[in-house]
Parts: structure tokens; C-alpha cells; sequence
């Protein structure tokens, strides 16, 4: 077979405690990502990178995504190393097992590290994408309210920041944040709100200037998220209820726009067609990220000339990146340069 992986488990500590409405009491100081590298002994000297972030609320963790690594790389036999050729071992993994799109996620980055690497090319220009993307924003989890706002000022040259609500304080932590920023505010409640309850916010959100509703509901509610987007003019987005291509047409109506993530869908090439059906069916989108390391937001990165809005942070939160190689510009956006693949050198950290 001329494909071979490894992969590592990664404990890395965060930068602050990172809390949202669905975390545990002990949740939000450490996350913990899987790591793959990738070789074909077809190209010889070349190593593909990626990253799956397993999270327990999609049914996966380190173990899952190591058993099923191997089933998948069985699934796609020997892949063309070309666009084209990486779209069709997709499909073979989506055939192969349902599901399961964190360890989907880390094969298919690393097949497009791999594939640029062997082009010299970097991933977006192998996928024919533009290296003008939209700049991130700055997510705060749930804290105190004057903890919120702390970070929100420490926070304050990106363009716009997420706030995670949901919580016991959250009127009081957004009227915290926009005595310190002035710029777009992003509200997610990670399936946290009732509809009294978000009803209730609502008038606070359009004073505040909030700029977009994260996934308010369950993500089964999709009658209760049309319900409230009925009720106002902000976008509310679709992040846990989108997961895939597949969940798209059934929000048709009921949402004004969906949160794409790699992990979520099973990488570079499932987001980039999950962002082009999404403009075809005129929702607004939002390219968003676990809590991964340069891997994974360099991934996404590749694909987000796609996207309305990004919030591409993840690895902004960590106390040390195991990775180099992708850098903010002065107005926060990722660079996209001539690097093949994507550009990024493992470090040492100690």
C-alpha cells in the first residue's frame, strides 16, 4: 500500500481558561487534538500534516478517531495527488463510515499538505482559491463578566470579537465587552438558550450592535431556530444543527447562515464544497474552528476565501502552537504565501 500515517495525541494548555455553555465544571484549560503525519512511497522525502480535533458532543475522542484512521486510509487506497484525485478519496472516506469527521478531517488535510507539497504548491492554489480572505475574529469564552471584558480589551485590534453566552451573566457580559470594544460583536450560545430566553435578549443584541446569533438553539431545533429568525433581523447561523453538506437544504428557511468547519464536515475539500452549496442556496457563511493547533487553522485558512465571516483563532488561545509557519497580517488576516502545502514546521516547546 503507498500510504502509510501516524498519528499523536496532543494535550496543549490554553492561554485562558476557555468555557461554553455546554462545558463542564473542570472543561476549558486544555484541549486535546490528534496529530497525523502521512507519507506515500510513491513521492519519497514528503510528509503530509493534519489534524483532527475530536469533540465529544459529535460522538468522538482521541480513541475513536485512532480506531477508525486506519479503516479510513484502507478506504482510499492509492489517491491521485491532485484536486481532483483528493476529492475522490473523500467520497471513498464518506462511503467507507458515516460520521466520524475530526479523523476524516486529519486524513484529508494531510492529503492536501501532502499534495501541495508535491506540486509546490501551497493548498489554497491547489484548490484554485484566492489568497484574499477575510480577517478572523477573537472568540472569548464564558467567565465573569469583568473577566470577559479584560480579555475583550486585551482583544481589541481584531476587527471583531465572538463572545461565548449561554451562561448565568449573559446580558451583563455583553454590555461588559461593548464598554471596551467598539467593533462588530459575534454572540454564540452553543445550543444554551431556551426561546424565552432569547426572545428576552434580543432587543439587547440589536442595541449592542451584535452583528450575527451563533447556533441559540438545539441542534435539533430547527423549528425553534426559524422561529427566532422570523423575530429579527440579525443573521442567526447554523453551527452545530451544519454539520455537513448534507444538513444544508434542511435549513433552507429557517437560518440565514451556517458555520462551516473543517472538523465537523471531514476537511479541506468537504468545507470547500460545503461553502460553495451553501452561497448556492443563498445562506451566509461563517468559516469557523475547534480549539486546534496551526494545522487545522491553516487548513481552514485555505478555504476561506469562501466565506463571508472567519473565525479562525483556535490557535491563538493556546499557551504554546507546536507549529510555525502561519502569521497574522496587520489587519488580522492569515497570510496565504508561496509555500507548498501548508508552509507550516513542527517546534519544540519547553
Amino acid at each position: 500500500m503507498a500510504l502509510s500515517l501516524i498519528h499523536e495525541v496532543l494535550r496543549l494548555a490554553l492561554r485562558d481558561p476557555f468555557r461554553i455553555a455546554r462545558s463542564g465544571q473542570d472543561a476549558g484549560r486544555a484541549i486535546t487534538t490528534v496529530v497525523v503525519e502521512l507519507r506515500d512511497d510513491r513521492y519519497p522525502g514528503f510528509v503530509g500534516i493534519g489534524e483532527g480535533f475530536p469533540d465529544r458532543f459529535y460522538g468522538e475522542t482521541a480513541d475513536t478517531v485512532a480506531a477508525v484512521l486506519p479503516l479510513l486510509l484502507a478506504a482510499i487506497g492509492e489517491p491521485e495527488m491532485t484536486a481532483a484525485g483528493l476529492a475522490v478519496a473523500s467520497e471513498a472516506m464518506a462511503r467507507a463510515i458515516a460520521h466520524h469527521g475530526a479523523a476524516k478531517c486529519a486524513i484529508d488535510i494531510a492529503l492536501h499538505d501532502l499534495a501541495g507539497k508535491i506540486a509546490d504548491q501551497p493548498v489554497h492554489r491547489l484548490l484554485g482559491l484566492s489568497a484574499e480572505i477575510p480577517p478572523t475574529d477573537f472568540t472569548l469564552g464564558i467567565d465573569e463578566p469583568a473577566v470577559v471584558a479584560e480579555r475583550a480589551r486585551r482583544a481589541a485590534r481584531f476587527p471583531a470579537l465572538k463572545i461565548k453566552l449561554g451562561g448565568s451573566d449573559d446580558l451583563a457580559t455583553l454590555r461588559a465587552v461593548r464598554e471596551v470594544f467598539d467593533g462588530p460583536i459575534r454572540v454564540d450560545a452553543n445550543t444554551g438558550w431556551t426561546r424565552d430566553g432569547a426572545v428576552a435578549i434580543l432587543p439587547e443584541l440589536e442595541r449592542n450592535g451584535v452583528e450575527l446569533v451563533e447556533q441559540p438553539f438545539p441542534r435539533h431545533a430547527i423549528r425553534d431556530l426559524a422561529w427566532l429568525q422570523e423575530r429579527t433581523s440579525l443573521p442567526i447561523v447554523a453551527d452545530e444543527s451544519a454539520v455537513t453538506i448534507d444538513d444544508l437544504e434542511g435549513l433552507v428557511g429557517a437560518v440565514a447562515g451556517v458555520n462551516v468547519k473543517l472538523a465537523k464536515c471531514g476537511g479541506v475539500g468537504p468545507a470547500a464544497r460545503m461553502l460553495a452549496r451553501a452561497h448556492e442556496l443563498d445562506f451566509r457563511t461563517f468559516l469557523g474552528c475547534m480549539e486546534e493547533t496551526s494545522v487545522g487553522i491553516a487548513a481552514s485558512a485555505a478555504v476561506a476565501s469562501l466565506a463571508d465571516w472567519v473565525d479562525l483563532d483556535g490557535n491563538l488561545l493556546m499557551a504554546a502552537d507546536p507549529f510555525d509557519g502561519l502569521e497574522l497580517d496587520d489587519q488580522c488576516r492569515w497570510r496565504l504565501g508561496d509555500s507548498p502545502g501548508l508552509g507550516l514546521r513542527r517546534r519544540e516547546i519547553g
